[in-house]
């Protein structure tokens, strides 16, 4: 089957939209609140609570997974509403960012325990959107509803605690249980947003719509409209090139955002500025000075990169002519060996050697890519033997996405599943691999 833009891109688009619509409102509690950062905390700590479970074998997009980063997000809900205070000494800012420390702290020494641990601490900050399920997206839908009718129903204490907490206070509400019913609903959002779009992603999801609503207007329902419809705008153009010059999908969506609030940013101060020609001016100069840093940082890039690239490439040329000649003597790729290196060789029978001697899953792909492009056969069968034994469900998800981008097709094959349920998949690959290159 033909797979088109619609078909590759769908899902990413819609999971986006449900993104958008739950993080712009948590985003505009969070920035009333002046807890700009609980989002990245809470969302470590659930990336916390993923990883002990990766540490016990329970692999990342599972439902174990998936409880045991909720089961840490609720603890971390309780830990931020205990420790607000009415009258309070430090900063309940200062304990978020403490949180978030010691959560990616811990998460490093556990992850340190477990094979490749490396691959899942890219997953957990880079997300996975472009691959997401459109059963994820069903039920990630259905619980950010719930949320959101939650927040409705009580909108009055949760909006009242996020405007006017001297308020709250003064009329007698309990302001911690609020708090902790607050963090919870948030921590439920983030167990669900961090699993595909992953921390960074959200953090933007649910920032730059509010900063930008809040700079244009005062009005919740203005704020709400300028954020959703932000992200619709963002998540349209920002897939769409991610699209069309395969770049990575979250990455990508995070700096188109980052570019249309500086956009939007720029335009308000022109607008609201006393003189506009001086501040088109200020702009003028402040773009000039922008070149100029970033020429200057090139120029001095490209002064260290020529006078370092002679003396890498001729210890990559050391290391890599005795891992050639004697493969049975050196092991695994040695870490000294440079990736960047590596893929630049258009000899087929040592990127082959160098795919099978690397236990770097992620730098294996690589290869397998490198191989594809000189020799479609060696390389996609070299991605069919690694979709065979990977164990990460996401870089199993990149492999089959990559063999179905170069087939036009699609074989059935389910990430989240073991090999025997993926048998008739397999198959189906198999005969295809057989009739396209025998």
């Amino acid at each position: 089957m033909h797979l088109s833009i619609w078909d590759i891109m769908a899902p990413a688009f819609f999971e986006c939209l449900i993104l958008v619509g739950i993080h712009s409102y948590l985003g505009l509690h969070v920035i009333k609140r002046k807890v700009i950062f609980v989002d990245l905390a809470l969302a470590q700590v659930a990336a916390l609570g993923t990883t002990v479970g990766f540490l016990f074998g329970i692999l990342p997009g599972t439902s174990g997974a998936y409880w045991f980063s909720l089961g840490f997000a609720i603890l971390g809900a309780a830990i931020f509403s205990l420790l607000r205070f009415r009258h309070e000494k430090i900063p309940q800012e200062a304990v978020i960012g403490l949180v978030y420390a010691l959560a990616a702290a811990t998460a490093i020494l556990v992850i340190d325990k477990a094979p490749h641990g490396a691959e899942h601490i890219k997953d957990l900050l880079t997300g996975s959107i472009l691959w997401v399920k459109w059963t994820t997206i069903r039920n990630a839908a259905i619980v950010y509803a719930a949320v959101g009718l939650f927040h409705y129903i009580f909108r009055d204490k949760f909006l009242l605690i996020s405007d006017h907490p001297e308020e709250a206070y003064r009329r007698g509400l309990s302001v911690r249980f609020w708090d902790f019913l607050f963090y919870v609903s948030f921590g439920i959002v983030i167990t669900h947003s961090v699993g595909t779009a992953g921390v960074l992603l959200v953090f933007v999801f649910l920032v730059v719509p509010a900063i930008t609503s809040i700079m244009i207007t005062d009005v919740l329902w203005k704020q709400l409209a300028i954020g959703w419809s932000m992200g619709l705008v963002v998540s349209v153009l920002g897939l769409y090139i991610s699209y069309i010059a395969d770049l990575p999908s979250g990455p990508t969506v995070v700096a188109f955002y980052g570019a249309m609030l500086l956009l939007v940013a720029l335009i308000l101060f022109v607008v609201k500025a006393p003189s506009r020609g001086r501040a088109l001016l200020k702009i003028a100069f402040g773009t000039g000075i922008t070149i100029i840093v970033v020429f200057f940082f090139r120029l001095l890039g490209e002064y260290f990169h020529t006078a370092e690239h002679r003396q890498e490439r001729q210890r990559f040329t050391a290391t890599a002519s005795r891992t050639l000649h004697d493969p049975e003597k050196t092991g695994p790729v040695p870490s000294s060996l440079n990736e960047k290196y590596i893929l630049q060789l258009t000899n087929i029978d040592s990127l082959k050697l160098f795919f099978h001697k690397s236990d770097d899953y992620s730098l294996r792909l690589d290869i397998a890519r490198r191989m594809e492009k000189l020799n479609p056969k060696d390389g996609i069968g070299a991605l069919l033997s690694l979709l065979r034994t990977c164990p990460f469900s996401f870089l199993r998800e990149e492999i089959i996405s990559e063999i179905e981008k170069y087939s036009h097709e699609r074989f059935g094959y389910d990430s989240s599943l073991d090999a025997a349920q993926n048998a008739p998949a397999f198959h189906k690959l198999k005969i295809w691999y057989e009739n396209r290159f025998n």
